[in-house]
């Protein structure tokens, strides 16, 4: 299955009446199978709107959703989901959150094992299985939350700031273990973000979104070499990147 996501005139307006407030739209945007795409703009444009009505938990109120050519008609369970607030459960292991995504899909714990090593190990949190979440750090809890959301290998993942609430060092690490992961799975990838540092490091294409009702102001391709470290991000085209889009911002006021 195809894992292409296509927005087609994708509109949304919360109440109704002289009380009704466009929050976002409309929208047309083609995202490729296998790309990585950050949604980048001022806070309250719309961009986690977005993120929910692609994965079925909100309904549009013009337009459609479709990924894999099949409209989005109601929640999505084949993809990967991860907002900026962990889903983990204080009761269970890490090992036993990232297994609790496998149980609530009725797949064999024995088959995955082996997966649920390599992912562990893939962000460092190998020797860290059997504690809970309460006793890790706000990084290692993010990183514990990948593993969750990507289990499941999932073709299709929407990454609504999951790094908003953390230092920059933490930050900067989970960001090179989320490229990495990246490059390996090659998933199709709607990330949110604030950072246009970010958005620049991570992504192949930048969807810069205006102040409310969110809609798309610019496709901005970032033709950089992956895997994106210090040496790229200190380069002069990184900076050019960077440029381009505070420009953008500065126009609307926002920066």
């Amino acid at each position: 299955m195809s894992h292409h996501i296509e927005f087609a005139g994708l509109k949304k307006v919360f109440g109704t009446g002289p009380d009704a407030v466009q929050a976002f739209g409309p929208v047309d945007l083609s995202i490729a199978e296998g790309e990585f795409i950050s949604l980048l703009g001022p806070s309250g444009c719309g961009k986690s709107t977005l993120m929910m009505m692609t994965s079925g938990l909100l309904e549009a109120t013009e337009g459609t959703v479709t990924i894999g050519g099949s409209q989005v008609k109601g929640p999505q369970t084949d993809i990967g989901v991860m907002f900026q607030d962990n889903t983990l459960v204080p009761w269970r292991t890490v090992r036993g959150n990232v297994e609790l995504q496998l149980e609530m899909r009725g797949k064999s714990l024995k088959e995955f094992s082996d997966k649920i090593d390599n992912l562990l190990a893939s962000v460092h949190l190998e020797d860290f299985a059997d504690r809970h979440p309460y006793e890790l750090s706000g990084g290692m809890q993010q990183r514990a939350a990948f593993c969750q959301a990507m289990v499941h290998d999932p073709k299709t993942m929407l990454l609504d700031e999951p790094l908003g609430k953390l230092d920059a060092m933490t930050r900067e690490r989970i960001r090179s273990d989320l490229q990495r992961l990246w490059m390996q799975e090659r998933a199709t990838v709607i990330f949110v973000t604030h950072s246009i540092e970010e958005a620049v490091q991570l992504s192949t294409k930048v969807a810069v979104i205006t102040p409310r009702p969110g809609t798309i102001e610019r496709i901005i391709e970032i033709d950089l070499p992956f895997p994106r470290d210090f040496d790229v991000k200190n380069s002069p085209e990184f900076a050019a990147y960077v440029r381009e889009i505070q420009e953008i911002f500065r126009g609307y006021g926002v920066i």
